[in-house]
């Protein structure tokens, strides 16, 4: 329920950073300015008694991530991919909330794998071992399978994780809606979109079987991808609150030590993480959005295993094509094509000057592109373009927030592994590679080919299509229209005359 009493889990919040200990050092990590720095302590020193205690065994801001709870487990392990943010210091302490959170009984696993299955656990594994990670919504168990003696991955929903989800959920709606209202101006940042578009995230990891779908979509699509492994999943041991997959050997990606001692050159993981990445959003369109080290893996031959499908994103064409369009401009510093496909998109209202948004972003690039390679940094770029946005009225765009907030997540790791890599140097290949298909000569035949099928897939409709249309006009139009039909209907046969050409044109290439 949206609605008041979600004050108390907010102050709460606040009360828990304080009792921790973790309001000071998340402050001091990210360098909050004295005012606002004076504020928060302010306003939650009197509610400290309120919060969570947490273990105090634990580092503050990792106490005070778990006592709160999955949601904002989910906002530690994305800060604990990014050292050049918050320090590597508190990057380190984050890193355990990727998969070393405190587990769930063997005994409610086992349960939980019976119930699912509807046969009992020793039918199903000779093996079934204690849990091998724990994250904040799910934890993994190693076993082996009855019937074929492979080893698996079997991964096992936390219980009651739904209840407690919801309650977050329904707590960052009424922060939300309490932004909104206290301040007309970040409507346009679309704060309730944002939590809309996150709850339908969390939705989908909390149902097993979308995860597995999403794993053999992915499997299907990175087939042929040179260095990159996925692990097969067991669909007749899988449901909604688990899924078994085979088991991945290798080395945690985010153990520099174990890959150094193993052989593997960091440098060439760092790139191909980063190129996988692009190339998953921009010639598929469909990428792992929860690319963290605690789901990457490296195989002894350095091929780089992803795993938990949780989190998927999808952009659909013409988005990638303004995208890798917007990127391409920054690699070669072309500050008036980037403001073009801006407004070209919509992305900036069209009353807005097209010459000083170019002269705007030029602000934004060339700072970067002046620094040495350690301090290029995609997150700062998204920080500067986000405040130019904000100055030409630019909305969020809910559909690019999980591939921007995966993009800062991937350059995160890529740096664990190099520090000095160039992000622009490694990015430039993949980019022009998927212009280069996208935008030129073919790819303007393949619309026009798209467009004929469809043309002619509707052929038997058109005649009642053109009718429906000139009744519709002459129906709708005013008095002072002089046919104004006769102009509309010239507009869909030309469009049939083009795409008949367009297929013809096609035909006679094959």
């Amino acid at each position: 329920m949206r609605g008041p009493h979600n004050i108390w889990r907010l102050i709460r919040t606040g009360a828990t950073f304080e009792r921790t200990g973790a309001m000071g050092v998340i402050l001091d990590a990210f360098d909050t300015p004295a005012p606002l720095r004076i504020a928060a302590r302010v306003l939650a020193w009197p509610f400290k008694w309120l919060g969570e205690k947490g273990d105090p065994s634990m580092p503050p801001a990792v106490r005070a991530l778990t006592a709160l709870g999955p949601a904002y487990i989910k906002f530690g392990q994305i800060l604990s991919t990014r050292p050049d943010v918050v320090g590597d210091d508190m990057a380190q302490e984050l890193r355990v909330l990727q998969d070393k959170l405190p587990a769930f009984s063997i005994e409610e696993a086992k349960e939980q794998v019976e119930q699912e299955l509807d046969q009992p656990l020793t039918d199903v594994f000779t093996e079934f071992s204690e849990p091998v990670a724990a994250a904040s919504i799910a934890q993994v168990h190693k076993a082996t399978l009855a019937e074929t003696g492979e080893t698996v991955a079997v991964k096992i929903l936390r219980p009651g994780i739904e209840r407690a989800f919801r309650k977050d959920i329904d707590a960052f709606y009424f922060a939300a809606g309490f932004v909104e209202f206290f301040s007309p101006s970040s409507r346009r940042l679309r704060p309730t979109e944002v939590i809309e578009h996150f709850e339908g995230v969390v939705n989908g990891e909390l149902d097993l079987r979308l995860e597995a779908s999403a794993a053999s979509e992915f499997a299907a699509n990175t087939s042929d991808d040179v260095g990159f492994q996925l692990p097969d999943v067991k669909w007749g041991y899988s449901g909604r609150r688990i899924m078994t997959m085979s088991w991945a050997e290798g080395e945690p990606l985010g153990d520099n030590a174990a890959l150094d001692a193993a052989g593997h050159d960091r440098v060439l993981l760092s790139e191909r993480v980063l190129q996988l990445f692009l190339n998953h959003a921009l010639r598929d369109g469909y990428f792992h959005a929860d690319m963290h080290q605690g789901n990457l893996k490296v195989a002894a031959n350095g091929d780089i295993i992803a795993y938990d499908f949780g989190i998927m994103g999808h952009i659909d064409e013409y988005t990638r094509r303004v995208y890798a369009e917007i990127l391409f401009g920054f690699i070669r510093r072309d500050y008036h094509r980037v403001a073009q496909v801006h407004f070209e998109a919509g992305y900036v209202p069209a009353d807005r000057d097209v010459d000083e948004f170019a002269r705007a972003l030029r602000a934004v690039g060339e700072p970067i592109f002046g620094m040495d390679a350690t301090r290029i940094s995609m997150g700062k770029l998204l920080s500067y373009l986000f405040e130019v946005t904000e100055r030409f009225g630019m909305e969020t765009r809910t559909e690019l927030i999980l591939l921007q907030r995966t993009m800062v997540v991937v350059e995160g790791v890529a740096r664990s592994l190099d520090p000095n890599m160039n992000i622009w140097t490694v990015a430039q290949p993949v980019v022009e590679d998927y212009i280069k298909q996208s935008i030129g000569p073919k790819a303007v035949l393949r619309d026009f080919t798209q467009t004929a099928r469809v043309l002619a897939r509707f052929g038997p409709r058109l005649p009642d299509l053109v009718e429906e249309a000139l009744l519709r006009q002459t129906q709708d139009a005013p008095r002072t229209s002089n046919r104004p039909w006769i102009g509309r209907l010239g507009w869909i046969a030309l469009g049939v005359a083009i795409g008949f050409g367009a297929l013809r044109i096609v035909q006679v290439l094959a």
